[in-house]
């Protein structure tokens, strides 16, 4: 298996360099040269597998020569052990539509099954090389807390998040800063997330300051974590068992990251309809997928933070297939984009766009109603995202099996949870001590060489 940058595929990468790097030289994202396509008889030999057995076949079609697969087996098995749910994520049904929860690890979201699994990477191949490395990741709530519960006192690693300051839930930013293991840190920047995301991208293309600390980063660009996401597509289609309807998947998402995964699903061979892209008001995948209008705006603070982006940056790797994996076509429209902030996506593409995408938004307003509808019907209570999901399918009408993903526990969001149906969604008796413990982090400027100069001073 050999990887190629979205802006240069001149240059062939292996998935250790892959999964280390995070973000191409370049600037690009990395993608696989060639996708293995699953046929019909392998599909129905994979779906009689229980979720690790399938991950595991799943993941080491991408892996090439990084892991024998019987230590892919081991990796898998130990990641997974941390969650609450045997088979990591359950399918419940709702209504008329099934939900599929993704929030049963440690960090109560859907970031801890690709998470869990990068910990261990990191750590199986450290400790084969006997190197060290220092990761640097933007959070816009759940992405930190999880790479933190899955990296926090492992030899050789040390890992920095930068999180908006002011604009992530207490309980989401308690699950990170009360971490007491030294190789932690916590930085809390004056600014949105975008702001954090380009701090992050700045210190990659920075070849001088990447190389120098070895920097790996684990957001939901690094292709691992696309692997271990598109998963659950799998496993999620393969429950429902029924070839007579399609399935429709509906996925809150603001960096493109969750719903590429299942893109790649279907681009394996899973036979999935539709994907609709679920947002908040911070909707420029709406737009864009809507009207062909990708065009960056101020993101604006909403209850359902985790989503409050403006720069979906997994959105490339789109534009790349899009456009037939012609890299100068690709590395020219993100220049576009970084230059004027703007790109008009021709209509012969929009078209191919819509054959496999929907798109929805909501406000606040909507997101509080939504969620105290389910909860008045059914008795399930929503986090704010995963209302979005389950409200797009109400403003996007498809036929057949309807899944929605449920990207995190309503006890991270208890403020908008008590807005919606007035009662406070408790954490969970093997977390709630984390509201008393002492925090720790840095409240820094939006300024790149002033975060630089603490992260040199911290290794």
């Amino acid at each position: 298996m050999k990887y190629i940058s979205t802006r240069d595929n001149s240059k062939e990468f292996s998935f250790n360099q892959v999964f280390l790097k995070g973000l191409a030289d370049d600037g690009g994202l990395f993608v696989p040269k060639s996708i293995k396509k699953f046929d019909k008889k392998k599909l129905n030999s994979l779906s009689r597998l229980n979720y690790k057995e399938l991950a595991n076949e799943i993941i080491y079609s991408f892996t090439g020569n990084f892991i024998p697969k019987n230590n892919l087996k081991k990796i898998i098995d130990k990641s997974y052990s941390v969650f609450r749910e045997k088979n990591v994520v359950d399918l419940i049904q709702v209504g008329d539509r099934k939900i599929l929860e993704l929030f049963h690890g440690p960090t109560l979201a859907f970031k801890d099954i690709a998470m869990q699994l990068l910990g261990n990477f990191y750590e199986y191949y450290l400790t084969k090389k006997k190197d060290n490395i220092n990761i640097v990741v933007a959070t816009s709530g759940d992405t930190g807390a999880a790479a933190i519960d899955a990296i926090k006192g492992k030899k050789g690693i040390n890992i920095f998040v930068l999180h908006p300051y002011n604009r992530i839930s207490l309980v989401q930013r308690k699950l990170m800063t009360t971490i007491k293991e030294n190789n932690v840190f916590n930085i809390a920047v004056k600014g949105n997330f975008d702001d954090c995301q380009n701090l992050v991208k700045l210190m990659f293309t920075d070849k001088q300051f990447s190389n120098s600390i070895k920097m790996s980063g684990v957001n939901s660009i690094n292709w691992a974590r696309i692997i271990a996401q598109s998963v659950y597509y799998f496993y999620a289609y393969f429950l429902i068992n029924d070839d007579t309807r399609p399935v429709n998947f509906s996925v809150p998402t603001g960096n493109f990251g969750d719903v590429y995964a299942g893109y790649l699903a279907k681009k394996m061979g899973l036979p999935i309809n539709k994907f609709i892209v679920a947002t908040n008001q911070n909707d420029i995948l709406h737009r864009a997928i809507s009207n062909g209008v990708y065009e960056v705006g101020k993101a604006v603070e909403t209850i359902s933070p985790s989503m409050d982006i403006q720069v979906a940056s997994n959105f490339e790797r789109l534009i790349y297939d899009l456009n037939n994996g012609d890299d100068k076509k690709t590395r020219s429209i993100m220049k576009k984009i970084k230059d004027k902030g703007k790109y008009i996506i021709e209509k012969n593409k929009l078209n191919k766009i819509k054959l496999n995408f929907d798109s929805s938004s909501m406000n606040n307003k909507q997101i509080i109603e939504t969620i105290k509808l389910v909860y008045s019907k059914y008795n399930i209570v929503l986090d704010p995202h995963s209302a979005i999901g389950y409200g797009a399918f109400d403003r996007v009408k498809l036929e057949g099996n309807n899944i929605v993903l449920a990207t995190a526990h309503p006890c991270k969001f208890p403020d908008a949870v008590k807005l919606a149906i007035k009662k406070k969604h408790e954490l969970p008796n093997s977390l709630k001590y984390i509201m008393t413990e002492k925090e720790n982090y840095e409240i820094m400027p939006n300024n790149l060489q002033h975060i630089q100069s603490y992260i040199k001073n911290k290794i």
